[in-house]
């Protein structure tokens, strides 16, 4: 089931914690937050909750492609929370691996950050007649990663929704708010040494201990991504059409 409402309002009072000029930005999804509503749920208006994926490359530089639903922007890999995921963290991963092909085992969370949202987007979307929604709100929720490899993966993009992909240098990345906050960040996509206490995250926001060896890639990664997403049900049914890849 999707992450609860104590659960999205945890995440985003630590994030305001950070960044506590933000709050009357997010006064309305905390005032949201308090009303028996799900506010993970597209049908839920007139704001819900998204999520994105901040990846970031050895050379500091961020991944974005260009949406086909946004009228070819180019974005971070992103968007709405699934019934199947447990966290927002999960559904920024699944995200990632739906629409870029990027396999979970191929992330980890940054040391800055451990799984706390790096930056939270407040946008508004034009009304969609022929999708019967009127205009609303996304709160786009983002994550960071780095990747765990050296080489960066092989990029197989879900045709149906996006249609290319380039690495932004982060002085160019497209979003206002995330490119200040990753170069405040100092993110440079460099994971550093770490001892065998890291955490393993398992998506369920308990950090449980790994077991770990001198090869392991926790070693030289902070937090390791160890359970696969549950991919949605209109990406497996692409996945066994053969349609899904570039």
């Amino acid at each position: 089931m999707p992450p609860s409402s104590t659960a999205v309002r945890k995440t985003v009072e630590a994030y305001l914690g950070r960044h506590p000029g933000e709050r009357d930005a997010l006064a309305e999804l905390l005032g949201a937050l308090d009303r028996p509503v799900d506010t993970t749920a597209r049908t839920t208006l007139p704001e819900h909750v998204t999520c994105s994926a901040v990846v970031i490359d050895r050379q500091g530089r961020v991944l974005h492609i260009r949406h086909r639903a946004t009228g070819g922007l180019i974005l971070a890999p992103g968007g709405y929370i699934e019934p199947q995921d447990r966290t927002l963290l999960a559904a920024a991963v699944r995200e990632v691996t739906e629409e870029a092909g990027i396999p979970p085992d191929a992330l980890c969370l940054t040391r800055q950050l451990l799984g706390s949202p790096i930056d939270i987007d407040v946008h508004g979307i034009d009304a969609s007649p022929s999708k019967r929604e009127p205009a609303h709100r996304h709160y786009d929720v983002r994550y960071a990663f780095y990747l765990s490899g050296e080489e960066p993966p092989t990029i197989a993009l879900q045709d149906e929704e996006v249609s290319g992909a380039q690495w932004l240098p982060q002085p160019e990345v497209t979003s206002p708010t995330l490119r200040a906050k990753l170069l405040a960040a100092g993110l440079d996509g460099l994971p550093e040494p770490v001892n065998t206490s890291a955490l393993i995250h398992d998506f369920t926001d308990r950090p449980t201990s790994p077991r770990v060896t001198r090869s392991d890639p926790l070693l030289r990664c902070p937090v390791r991504i160890n359970q696969p997403p549950q991919l949605s049900s209109r990406h497996r049914k692409s996945q066994r059409g053969g349609t899904s890849g570039a």
